[in-house]
């Protein structure tokens, strides 16, 4: 039987992860062999899962002991990854490296199952385990040992016996160790003394055997090992040498072969070959091991120090220099034939024949370099650096090799060893190969956490390396700083933006910078074009920022004033900054008006890669690693070529006085009329009371949103919004303009660079573009004012805003300045909302249409009125498919929904009067009938979970939190049944709600978040219900709810008002993997899609197939079933009455309860504390979450925390400050507690 067909019958698992559980499935498939890979839940979509023919999930077979413990040990549980084997029927296993590789019980254990064991013999893989027994058995075959004690060392003083015949310094090595593991360096008694107990008991918890050894510890010594493979009947070959000599922490960094040492010094390799193999003889070793030796750098003598049974992590250089070897291959070959009567391979075969590894070795011009390539921080320590790999992308060349498992959106976790790659290159000398290796270094793009690839880019580089002068001792004082900063602390708020941000529509963030004013003032000042990244920061006295910069930067800090110190001294804001190699940046925000600062760097971020098209930070989306900067995060910074226009010195350039904006406390904010401002949702009374309120800004508010507080309430002028929802504030979802002013029940929320592009609640008016930048400095406690104005007037702002920056430009370049810093503040007018209509003429079957202005760069278009009508959304698409189809310049993206469209346009291409007139002329050209339009699509099935744990944990959440007492409470669905007048309860409500398609009528809210009605198979199956009030604030990624007749997917964990009924697999895709996705189009989902749920117990794939929308077959099913209709929706009018008119009661006793428990406001502050007191005041508006400090209490640092304030979602941590060092706490403000809310300024604390 051949080779190839044996290969054929067998079935391996690979008992590993990473790059060697890759490299070892790529040879098994490539010879026909069929593959098993184990997995835990943070490597379920590793490659090496992907790619092998099954794969067993170790959790599901774990007790619930080995569940709670790390990750990695469950790669250790022999027992699990056996019973796997016999339940997959497993022929071989593969250990590759690390982990049960080494392990003799497991290779025990394989074998008394039956399988083929792929290595040594398992008292081999004991014996050379335990380094002292391999020591004897290497002294028995006639090899040198390095000088050191005979066996294991058991007491202190036998160790310094052994210390006074050989000498210091020496090493004190765990007998079970490995992977630099284990190793303590003595330099003389003393050190000794110290850590000979220490190295027992270290020994004992990394390896449960606490059996240490001596040996004499060569400081300037070489690393050079063989790579043997032998058949078990005694025959054995080499394939020459691997230098392995520069390590860091004893573990290799950088290995090659040939060694430039060994090249140099004439007959070492065959020495040092001759002793490995006749080693590996006397033991009759069989499968790839690989023979170290530790080198005299000045002697050229050679010394035994271990044996690794396995194959090693750098075995693909010595690949490399032999033409078509695949040690894994020849592990495979050898282990089936062992199996057979010849049990081993045959010693004339080609793989075992010496005689051409010999020519290879001395006719081949081949060099073989590898670099391995790490998650961690070479400038602290070489700490490993878990995190997301925010794009991967390696050079292709045909003289480089890659052995990776990660690529773009992988997340390394702190499971594992941060092992990411190794890049093998090749070239026909020592010098070409060292060449090539900085090119590669250099050209790799691996964006997230901290990596070794400049390290190693550096080591390459040096002229040590070059020289082939490196030895185990190089890196101990190798010169490496980073050109970076690392983050000592992050203030309130620290993230990347850059400008434009995204301008993508479907519910993806726009992002960027709140002020777009200061942040561009920074990138000019630091000589950056205005659209580099930059960092927005919150910092307040006592939540500073602190930056370390590892290398010279020019840099720049703008927006709110702050005290600003580079090594402790103070320098200027809106200025240029040149800040030293090694110093510290601090920025500490000053009590007072403002709220953002952005500091910008020279050259940006490089390593920050583009997500969606900008660097911007967004909702765990952009950025670094998606979120806000942490302490120890660190950041790669680009060039800082100075210009003929910089000068060095802390302030290189000062902005002038007259050009720095001053930041109000009561800020006049212009805004457009509309969408929603006009008589048929507020009273004319209301409308006027809006615009003339003095809104206070929230401390809820962020990034997403700006929430809005007064004592004057919203005169609506309607009682519900229909079919939108029960209070008058919700509508029929629809698109919304970015700095649009929301209203959420009666909450008005300036909806900001983080907020949804659609949803159900009514903007009443919507910032000038020219004014948005103000949004950025409203800081918690600060009044706000909407003034009216028009298109033009908007226009005008923007162009105020920019002639603003050019000044910025033309001081900076050393010209004068036109102007300084200007408001633009503009008189008010009274203007109305809507645009045009077209108004609905009796017997005409086109609906009316309303035009609504939507800020100053885009319109609404809403048809209609305000119910589900599937004709309505019909013209709403023909209207986007004909715009587009025109391909009108400046007119970049249309926000479809239910029965409206909101196309965005850009104001500095095309005006806001030609947008208004395409839009009418191309609804003119429209049908009158829209029955007889098609929509293609595709029907996706999804399987979802009803009422599910997840979705009900969610409700607990929010009863527990939020509001115990509701109609919707505690079952969302036994609510739908009610309000839907279902006899059957919630067995009907589901039923009803799985029994139609789901047709997508728009993508958007946030993330492409779908939003979904029921097709038109079934329409008496439109459940009803309101949104939730307030809304959740947890909702689990892929729950299913419903509010109104719209239903929605959640893309993501976030909050929500919608009522859940299930959860499926959520309809996005971070970073765009899987069938259906793209790396540009992390969405599945467009509109008219239909979506068929699947009721499941447990997971499914994605069925997709297409599928058309037809108007015309609706019609005609609607048509036959008209009576079947009216009596639904008879009865579901009669059960949404009776649910409004239990929440309205239920909603109001909340409310009563609600103030009932209100936090006290403390608005005064104490004026009978005795003289020479001093005091602690908040830094902002907020309110307190803990109180840390208790009178009498004795300040013993700066850093003592007193209150937790908690503003903007994030915890504020109120410090002592120097000054009260030593000092008492007398007594607290008055009024201060927990949960009491605070001013900026208020009094928290006394001292005496």
């Amino acid at each position: 039987m051949s080779l190839n067909s044996e290969y054929a019958r067998h079935r391996l698992l690979v008992a590993n992860r990473g790059e060697i559980a890759v490299r070892i499935i790529r040879t098994a498939q490539r010879l026909g062999i069929a593959t098993v890979a184990i997995y835990t839940s943070s490597d379920a979509l590793s490659p090496h899962v992907t790619i092998a023919d099954e794969a067993a999930h170790l959790q599901n077979r774990a007790s619930d002991q080995q569940q709670l413990a790390s990750e990695s040990k469950l790669y250790l549980s022999s027992a699990i990854i056996i019973s796997i084997c016999r339940q997959y029927r497993v022929t071989m296993v593969h250990p590759g490296y690390g982990f049960l590789s080494e392990n003799e019980e497991f290779a025990l254990s394989v074998e008394a199952a039956g399988m083929i064991w792929l290595g040594p013999k398992p008292d081999i893989i004991r014996i050379m385990g335990l380094k002292h027994e391999a020591r004897r058995l290497a002294a028995n075959a006639g090899l040198q040992l390095v000088p050191g004690s005979q066996g294991l060392v058991n007491t202190l003083d036998e160790a310094l016996s052994i210390t006074n015949m050989i000498g210091f310094p020496v090493i004190l090595k765990a007998t079970a160790g490995g992977g630099g593991m284990g190793l303590l360096v003595c330099r003389d008694s003393s050190d000794l003394s110290k850590c000979f107990i220490s190295a027992q008991e270290r020994a004992t918890s990394l390896f449960h055997n606490g059996g240490v050894f001596i040996e004499r510890y060569y400081p300037a010594a070489r690393h050079i090992e063989i790579q043997v493979f032998g058949n078990g009947l005694g025959d054995v070959v080499h394939m020459g040498e691997r230098e392995c000599s520069v390590q860091r922490r004893h573990q290799k960094v950088v290995e090659e072969t040939p060694s430039p040492f060994v090249a140099d010094h004439s007959g070492l390799r065959e020495d040092m070959c001759d002793a490995a193999v006749k080693l590996c003889k006397t033991i009759k070793y069989s499968s790839a091991g690989t023979i170290e030796f530790l080198v005299d750098d000045e002697s050229g003598v050679f010394f035994f120090l271990e044996m690794n049974t396995r194959i090693q992590v750098e075995h693909a250089i010595t690949e490399a220099i032999h033409p078509g070897l695949d040690l894994v291959e020849m592990m495979l070959a050898q282990g089936i034939a062992q199996r057979s009567e010849a049990r081993g391979l045959d010693h004339a075969s080609p793989s075992m024949a010496q005689a051409i590894y010999d020519k290879n070795l001395v006719e081949s011009r081949i060099h073989a370099i590898e670099a391995r390539v790490y998650c961690e921080n070479p400038s602290e320590g070489f700490k490993p650096s878990p995190g997301i790999l925010q794009f991967v992308e390696f050079p292709q060349e045909n003289w480089l090799r890659v052995d990776s498992w990660v690529s773009t959106g992988t997340e390394v976790t702190r499971f594992f060893d941060p092992l990411i790659c190794k890049l093998i290159v090749t070239g026909s000398t020592r010098e070409q190969a060292v060449s090539r290796m900085v090119q590669v270094l250099k050209a790799c793009k691996v964006f997230g956490p901290p990596n070794n690839l400049a390290y190693l880019a550096s080591i390459c580089d040096s002229t040590i390396f070059k020289k082939g002068k490196a030895t185990t001792q190089f890196l101990d004082n190798f010169d490496f700083s980073p050109s970076a900063f690392t983050v000592l602390s992050a203030g309130i708020e620290m993230t990347i933006q850059d400008l434009p941000g995204r301008r993508i529509g479907l519910g993806i963030p726009q992002s960027g910078p709140m002020d777009s004013q200061a942040f561009s003032a920074a990138n000019i000042l630091a000589g950056n074009t205005l659209e580099t990244e930059a960092l927005e920061i919150v910092t307040l006295p006592g939540a500073g920022c602190k930056l370390k910069f590892h290398s010279f930067a020019i840099v720049a800090i703008t927006g709110k004033p702050a005290t600003v110190k580079i090594n402790g001294e103070q320098v200027s804001m809106w200025a240029r900054l040149t800040v030293s190699e090694n110093a510290v940046l601090d920025i500490a925000g000053l009590p007072g008006p403002g709220f953002r600062i952005y500091l910008a760097i020279r050259g940006g971020f490089p390593e920050v890669p583009q997500y969606l098209g900008s660097k911007s930070t967004s909702m765990g989306l952009g950025g670094y690693q998606g979120r806000s900067l942490r302490v120890g995060d660190q950041l790669a910074l680009g060039s800082q070529s100075l210009s003929e226009q910089d000068e060095i010195g802390p302030v290189a350039f000062l902005l002038p006085k007259s050009l720095v904006p001053v930041y109000p406390q009561d800020w006049v904010i212009q805004v457009l009329a509309g969408p929603h401002d006009d008589a048929e949702i507020l009273t004319p009374e209301g409308n006027a009371t809006f615009y003339l309120a003095k809104w206070s800004v929230s401390s809820s508010s962020n990034r997403m949103g700006i929430r809005l507080e007064s004592n004057q309430s919203i005169d609506w002028a309607r009682n519900t919004g229909g079919e939108g929802g029960s209070h008058p504030s919700n509508i029929l979802d629809n698109g919304y303009a970015l700095g649009t002013v929301n209203v959420n029940g009666d909450t008005p929320v300036i909806l900001t660079n983080e907020g949804p592009d659609m949803g159900g609640y009514v903007c009443l008016c919507t910032i000038a573009t020219g004014e948005r930048w103000k949004l950025g400095q409203l800081s918690p406690g600060s009044t706000v004012t909407f003034r009216k104005i028009s298109w033009q007037d908007a226009q005008a702002c923007m162009k105020a805003s920019l002639r603003w920056i050019e000044a910025v430009q033309a001081v900076v370049a050393g010209s004068q300045p036109l102007m300084g810093f200007i408001d633009g503040t503009l008189e008010a007018r009274e203007l109305s909302g809507i645009l045009h209509r077209n108004e609905w003429l009796p017997g005409s079957p086109r609906p009316a249409v309303t035009f609504r202005q939507a800020g100053d760069s885009a319109i609404l278009v809403e048809y209609g009125e305000m119910h589900l009508d599937f004709v309505l959304r019909a013209r709403v698409h023909a209207l986007e498919s004909e715009v587009r189809r025109r391909n009108v310049k400046g007119i970049w993206a249309f926000a479809p929904c239910i029965r409206s469209t909101m196309c965005h346009y850009d104001p500095s291409v095309i005006s806001q009067g030609d947008v208004l007139a395409i839009l009418l002329n191309t609804e003119r050209s429209l049908p009158d009938s829209a029955s007889d339009l098609h929509f293609p699509g595709r029907k996706i099935t999804f399987p979802i979970v009803l009422d599910d744990q997840w979705c009900r944990d969610a409700l607990q959440r929010y009863m527990r939190t939020t509001r115990d007492s509701a109609v919707y409470l505690p079952s969302n669905i036994d609510y739908l049944a009610r309000n839907n007048g279902l006899e059957g309860g919630v067995d009907e409500a589901l039923q009803k709600l799985m029994d139609s398609a789901w047709l997508v009528f728009g993508v958007g809210f946030y993330l492409a978040c779908p939003f979904l009605v029921p097709s038109r198979l079934i329409p008496r199956c439109r459940l009803v219900g309101q949104k939730m009030n307030p809304s959740r604030t947890y909702t689990p990624g892929g729950a299913v709810g419903i509010a109104g007749p719209v239903a929605a997917i959640y893309p993501a964990v976030s909050p929500g008002g919608y009522q859940l009924f299930g959860r499926t697999l959520p309809a996005w895709q971070t970073w765009g993997k899987g069938p259906d996705f793209a790396s540009d189009r992390p969405w599945l989902l467009q509109p008219f899609d239909q979506v068929l749920f699947e009721p499941v117990s447990e997971e499914r794939y994605l069925e997709i197939e297409p599928a058309v929308f037809s108007m015309a077959a609706y019609t005609t099913f609607t048509d036959g079933i008209q009576e079947e209709i009216t009596e639904f929706k008879r009865k579901q009018a009669e059960g949404t009455m009776r649910e409004e008119a239990r929440e309205t009661e239920l909603l109001r006793v909340w409310q009563a309860q609600k103030a009932a428990k209100a936090p006290l406001t403390v608005s005064v502050n104490d004026t009978d504390i005795g003289p020479g007191s001093t005091s602690v005041t908040s830094s902002i508006s907020a309110s307190i979450w803990k109180i840390k400090c208790q009178p009498g209490d004795v300040i013993q640092s700066a850093d003592d925390i007193l209150v937790i304030l908690e503003a903007m979602k994030t915890e504020i941590n109120i410090l002592s400050g120097e000054e009260n060092i030593g000092k008492v706490v007398k007594s607290l403000g008055k009024g201060i507690r927990e949960g009491a809310s605070v001013q900026a300024g208020d009094i928290l604390a006394w001292f005496e």
